[in-house]
């Protein structure tokens, strides 16, 4: 039998629990990836608190959509991996188990030297901040405004428009500035005031913002800045940016994304992966609590009560 976490209602971090199931079965264009690491996302406590919409629970409902681990078994039609690969999971369902069958086409390569934790630390904020960078054309010249620059979207974020020869502002509190300065970016610290030291950070103007923390003063300052909505886009408060004539990726947008920004999002965690085995991307680590401590996880999420990505182990 594997093990893995569910929920069977909506509410606090308490109604995960950790349970039995039947060892999972690879179906044709699948393969069984024995779990090493499983990344905790916000969006997974959203949803286990019933604030990001989701269909009635009727059964038993897994939780998690990031993690890593080694292949050991292929369904059929499966081509290009074998039992024994390394290998990144994205966007399926059920990750915060001990073992997971997986779409083929969900898999990206864990190339030597990227730990399983690394690994599963970066599907979802690397996919996030990529495709939101090629959604506002983020490129060489830019001056990109990134708010709460210092969580896992904001730092990916950094990193992808500083390699594209953007220069970054980010905002942050103080004690995550040298962290930010270490990615490339110009810090500045949120709060009153935070227009005009944005503006003496950037003597030159702002081109493109992404919020990254769904405040008043963060989509406040991003329309003060940037002329061009166009070039505004929060992942945070989607149901009301359309109120502000900006852009929404993520954040309960009632705006699905296009196939190319599914693609982009598909995309970026094997070029992530690869940037990491070559030095050139960081990905900043949190706690590694045991499969069984998920609800201690999610209490730690919402409280953001730790720096870095946290991770399950089974």
């Amino acid at each position: 039998m594997a093990r893995a976490i569910v929920y069977t209602e909506f509410g606090s971090p308490d109604v995960l629990h950790l349970t039995e199931i039947p060892d999972p079965v690879a179906a044709r264009g699948e393969v069984v990836v024995r779990i090493e690491a499983a990344g905790v996302n916000p969006i997974d406590a959203k949803l286990r608190g019933g604030r990001r919409p989701s269909a009635p629970i009727t059964e038993p409902r897994p939780i998690g959509f990031d993690g890593a681990g080694v292949v050991e078994a292929l369904g059929e039609g499966v081509d290009g991996i074998e039992v024994g690969d390394r290998v990144a999971i994205r966007d399926t369902l059920g990750t915060y188990a001990s073992a997971l069958a997986v779409p083929a086409a969900h898999l990206a390569a864990l190339p030597d030297g990227v730990t399983a934790a690394e690994g599963a630390a970066v599907a979802i904020p690397a996919g996030t901040a990529y495709q939101s960078l090629k959604s506002l054309d983020v490129r060489a010249g830019d001056v990109l405004l990134v708010h709460a620059g210092s969580g896992a979207v904001g730092q990916a974020a950094v990193q992808f428009a500083v390699a594209w020869g953007a220069t970054v502002v980010a905002t942050a509190s103080p004690a995550r500035h040298e962290q930010l300065r270490e990615l490339g970016a110009v810090p500045v610290a949120y709060g009153e005031g935070l227009l005009e030291r944005v503006r003496k950070a950037a003597p030159d103007g702002v081109t493109v913002a992404l919020d990254c923390a769904g405040t008043d003063e963060a989509i406040g300052v991003s329309l003060a800045l940037v002329a061009d909505r166009d070039r505004i886009a929060t992942i945070v408060r989607g149901p009301d940016a359309a109120s502000f004539g900006i852009r929404a990726f993520s954040g309960g947008s009632p705006v699905p994304l296009t196939d190319q920004e599914q693609e982009w999002r598909a995309e970026a965690l094997q070029k992530t992966l690869d940037l990491l085995a070559a030095g050139d991307f960081t990905v900043e680590l949190g706690p590694e609590l045991p499969l069984a401590e998920a609800a201690r996880a999610h209490e730690m999420v919402e409280a953001h009560a730790a720096d870095g990505k946290i991770v399950l182990v089974p």
